[in-house]
């Protein structure tokens, strides 16, 4: 005997025109609050979108983000994020971090000497730390990634329009 599970019931009677106004507003509601908040509050971009430098510190020693923060403060280096990474597949013995350092000003990208220092501030916090990458993306790169990720959303929106303009009556898309 087979068991048929239903969905929706042979006889519904769903007045979905009652809650119209309803379910409209909030929709307005909800693209009102979303564009204050990116006018306020603006994007979060990472830093491929805004330039900088990103120097991945691996240590066979707990990754202290407070002392890391006070060896880079007396740097003078503005705009500094640590982040501690965690992965399971890290050995039990591996910690790392990543330090990322917003453009200076005046320059394309954080100078050689500039990572230099950082590197040396580290090292004396944790004498066991390691750099095993340094990348860095200057303001031009990200200027671009940003029009190319723009016009990516706008020709998905328009691709979107397209196939459910061609696929659906216009009265019910």
């Amino acid at each position: 005997m087979a068991f048929r599970l239903k969905l929706v019931p042979t006889h519904t009677n769903i007045d979905f025109f009652k809650w119209q106004w309803i379910t409209f507003g909030a929709s307005v509601l909800a693209v009102v609050i979303s564009l204050l908040s990116v006018a306020v509050l603006g994007l979060n971009f990472g830093i491929d979108f805004k330039g900088g430098t990103t120097i991945r510190t691996e240590s066979t020693q707990a990754v202290d983000v407070g002392e890391y923060r006070a060896a880079l403060d007396t740097l003078g280096l503005g705009d500094v994020s640590i982040t501690q990474v965690f992965d399971p597949t890290f050995a039990a013995d591996q910690h790392v971090a990543m330090v990322r350092i917003a453009p200076q000003e005046g320059s394309e990208a954080v100078t050689p000497e500039v990572i230099a220092e950082v590197e040396t501030a580290l090292q004396a916090v944790d004498p066991a730390i390691t750099f095993p990458s340094v990348e860095s993306v200057g303001p031009k790169v990200s200027q671009e990634l940003i029009w190319k990720a723009l016009l990516s959303i706008l020709a998905g929106s328009a691709g979107i329009w397209i196939y459910v303009w061609l696929r659906f009556e216009w009265q019910f898309a």
